[in-house]
């Protein structure tokens, strides 16, 4: 966006910049200045930060990116609009490829109910030790005179954005003795 609007400004240089009846003159090197600090200050207020996360950068991006195109097709430069909006489409698809590629932060909470005489508390954790997955809290839940225990665990791991699949060391759980329930919970982002 940055190279387009200069090179807008540069092909509207030598658009005489005064009329004979007029007293304003146009300085056309103003128009990069205006569209990088007013669309800026716009895009910045897209950006969110949310839970650790940065949410907005893209929709920034394309606002300010969007308004350049607009400029360009506004000022009649119709190729310099057309080749831009083509290299923008193709830079957000490539990079929107490469995304959904990267891993990203997935959280759960898992539930494991079992009878008194099911596995111990640390029995269970050792299972759910996993060098890809971390516990990031756990609680427990004794009822007394109830044989029924029941834990509660939150993860914390990093996979492929589409990698939605039940772990295989949570679905052993429901195999060990004395676990009456397994439940897993994956938090959507």
């Amino acid at each position: 966006a940055a190279s387009l609007s200069m090179i807008l400004a540069n092909l509207l240089a030598s658009t005489a910049g005064k009329t004979p009846d007029s007293f304003v003159q146009l300085d056309m090197m103003r128009l990069p200045l205006g569209i990088l600090s007013g669309m800026g200050f716009i895009g910045a207020g897209a950006i969110l930060r949310r839970a650790g996360h940065i949410a907005g950068i893209t929709t920034a991006a394309t606002l300010w990116f969007l308004t350049v195109i607009g400029l360009c097709f506004g000022a009649g430069k119709i190729a310099l609009g057309l080749t831009g909006t083509l290299a923008g489409l193709f830079t957000v698809s490539a990079l929107l490829y490469v995304e959904e590629r990267l891993d990203s932060d997935h959280e759960a909470t898992l539930t494991i109910v079992t009878t008194s005489g099911g596995p111990p508390e640390q029995e269970l954790r050792a299972t759910l030790n996993h060098p890809k997955y971390e516990i990031t809290s756990w609680g427990a839940l004794y009822s007394p005179g109830d044989s029924r225990r029941e834990f509660t665990c939150e993860l914390k791991w990093r996979a492929p954005r589409q990698d939605t699949a039940v772990p295989q060391h949570v679905r052993a759980l429901s195999d060990l003795s004395g676990v009456t329930r397994v439940q897993w919970s994956p938090h959507s982002r």
